[in-house]
């Protein structure tokens, strides 16, 4: 059963499939993992509830965050044991209005400064945190590749693949599985290690990834393809 089966309309499954929507398309053979903006902003300072978390983090997942940062920890984990790239991305450390752009437009708290005392807001949960080896972009707006060197460093890499983890499903993640589409890449989204302050919409984005953009894919499957995967590809 798919993630989004519980809220898709029987009549949109017939009509997808009918279509030919959906198809497989499998992993590629030089894959680069690609961590979206997992940073205290998006999961607070620690698990909890996400109505308690938005108090002080207003972009919080709150525990389900938290919940799906112990699965990028083991994807990590298994990528690392294959040395392959890791790249991760997250806001600047601060930003400015002109930098901020469009995203104060639709938030009435977007003015709000969130810097714990023991943590930046916009660094990488320490649980899951960049290693010496990987890479870490900074990015302005919601994809990984709109006005970042993200694309030279996977051409350099001859990448041709991206495994995705990170947030928020229905943006970031969303907006960076289509440029990586839209750049030729075979893109695979780890169902457990994506995720979203809102349900509907953490599954609504998948189904609609899955039907054309990317394979949705549980975490069990893409470390099965890991495992086999050369000892020095990269």
């Amino acid at each position: 059963m798919a993630v989004w089966d519980d809220v898709l309309p029987e009549h949109d499954k017939q009509v997808f499939d009918a279509a030919g929507y959906g198809k497989r398309q499998g992993y590629g053979s030089r894959p680069a993992v690609l961590v979206v903006d997992v940073s205290y902003n998006f999961v607070g300072d620690t698990p909890e509830p996400i109505l308690d978390s938005i108090k002080r983090f207003r972009n919080s997942c709150g525990d389900q965050g938290w919940e799906s940062v112990q699965h990028i920890k083991k994807l990590l984990e298994s990528s690392r044991a294959k040395n392959l790239p890791i790249i991760y991305t997250t806001a600047p450390p601060r930003r400015k209005s002109v930098i901020a752009g469009r995203w104060a437009g639709k938030n009435y708290r977007a003015s709000e400064i969130f810097a714990e005392a023991t943590h930046e807001a916009n660094a990488i949960v320490e649980e899951i945190a960049p290693q010496e080896q990987d890479i870490l972009i900074f990015k302005d707006k919601p994809s990984a590749f709109f006005g970042t060197p993200l694309i030279s460093y996977l051409t350099e890499l001859q990448v041709d693949s991206l495994i995705v983890a990170g947030t928020v499903t229905s943006g970031c993640v969303l907006a960076t599985v289509l440029d990586g589409f839209s750049h030729n890449f075979k893109v695979s989204v780890v169902e457990e290690c994506v995720f979203d302050r809102g349900e509907m919409s953490h599954k609504i984005s998948l189904f609609n990834m899955h039907a054309w953009a990317a394979d949705v894919v549980t975490l069990e499957d893409v470390e099965d393809y890991l495992a086999e995967l050369p000892e020095n590809l990269f």
